[in-house]
């Protein structure tokens, strides 16, 4: 399922949002009748639901979609995917690149699916923690791999713009199943994202 235009929002959802927008830029002192503000609330609430549509897509049957029978059994990366999503904590953003990879196990999948599901769990309020382990294991419960690698490097605004405020923070997560257990599968892989293979 594709990520759904402005125009395709439910309109009573997109209204009762506006509302609380309203409330908030009145309640932080602003003018919401003035010129430049006017329209914000409808604007920051279409925005809100394009960032959080990930709640209505279905990872797995993306997947699914894409699955075909292969013999190819060597390590398959996918790396540099760039990724947006929001803290659940201060909900502002936090973005940076995912770097995927899976030994096949008689099936693969088509390439254009791995950064779709990276897009279907970032586009929730989300902890980086989370968001790894979500995308390792659903691409292990689908793909039924030999094994599944994720590494996600991503800098928070709740860091940089507010509370430590450090600018040039990135925080890393990684998780591992199956052969990127072996110390030396996880090493080549670890060693090819970080290589410049152009």
């Amino acid at each position: 399922m594709p990520y759904k235009h402005y125009e395709e929002y439910n309109l009573e959802i997109t209204d009762e949002i506006k509302s609380q927008y309203q409330n908030i830029i009145t309640n932080i002192g602003e003018d919401v009748s003035r010129d430049g503000l006017q329209k914000t609330p409808e604007r920051a609430s279409k925005a809100m639901q394009f960032l959080t549509q990930g709640y209505e897509l279905d990872a797995a049957e993306i997947l699914k979609s894409a699955m075909f029978k292969e013999s190819y059994n060597e390590m398959v990366i996918v790396k540099n995917i760039e990724l947006y999503s929001l803290c659940e904590h201060h909900l502002l953003p936090f973005f940076g690149k995912a770097h995927i990879a899976y030994i096949p196990n008689g099936h693969i999948v088509g390439l254009s699916k791995i950064p779709r599901i990276v897009d279907v769990f970032a586009r929730r309020l989300q902890v980086q923690e989370r968001l790894t382990k979500q995308i390792l294991d659903c691409i292990n419960d689908t793909l039924k791999p030999q094994g599944v690698a994720v590494v996600i490097e991503a800098s928070h605004m709740c860091m940089m713009m507010r509370g430590v405020q450090k600018q040039n923070s990135v925080t890393t997560t990684s998780g591992f199943r199956g052969q990127f257990e072996k110390i030396e599968t996880r090493n080549e892989f670890l060693k090819l994202i970080s290589e410049d293979l152009s």
